[in-house]
């Protein structure tokens, strides 16, 4: 077993296999980055970015404090439209807590703790599923019983999960919201 510190985030262990199938995708990942291109992995969309700035922003707050869905939107410059849905599909999920009335707004439903990066992800998506083969198998394509990169993305799909479940909305609680955090941040040159 394995334990090591991702930047920012608590201590994760992991199996000797799944560490090595974890470096050898953080190598193809990094080499999409040093090369300028995206990554065909996996793409994290809007909906879950937003869905992760909305529980931060709550799990940074007073515990059992109400907050208004205006407070999210303008402290973590989310789109309305985009915010109504989110927090509806993270209501459902039984992540949030929605309060209704004047003084309305949202709260965890549970500890930030208890809420990881994959929680979130397949809350507001769907299962985590970095090919669809891995899926749906031969359903989806003819050559997944003979194929030899299945299990290359099996692993890293194992690797993904561990990690963003090892992952908790604690860990990135954000009490002032990302425009607040901009504003007192000093400038930086574009590179």
């Amino acid at each position: 077993m394995f334990t090591f510190m991702q930047a920012g985030c608590h201590a994760t262990t992991l199996t000797r296999e799944t560490y090595r199938v974890y470096i050898q995708f953080e190598a193809i990942v990094n080499r999409a980055k040093v090369k300028g291109v995206r990554s065909s992995l996996m793409n994290v969309g809007r909906r879950v970015d937003y869905a992760v700035r909305a529980l931060s922003y709550l799990a940074g707050q007073p515990a059992g404090k109400i907050i208004s869905r205006s407070d999210i939107e303008k402290s973590q410059d989310i789109p309305s439209f985009y915010l109504s849905k989110i927090m509806k599909d993270l209501v459902a999920g039984g992540l949030v807590q929605s309060h209704i009335g004047s003084k309305g707004g949202f709260t965890l439903a549970k500890g930030a703790e208890a809420i990881s990066i994959k929680d979130v992800y397949e809350t507001v998506e769907r299962p985590l599923v970095l090919m669809e083969c891995l899926e749906q198998g031969a359903n989806y394509c003819s050559f997944c019983a003979v194929c030899s990169q299945k299990s290359v993305w099996e692993k890293a799909q194992i690797v993904l999960a561990e990690f963003l479940a090892g992952v908790s909305i604690a860990a990135i609680a954000d009490r002032q919201g990302l425009k607040g955090r901009l504003i007192k941040a000093p400038l930086q040159k574009a590179v």
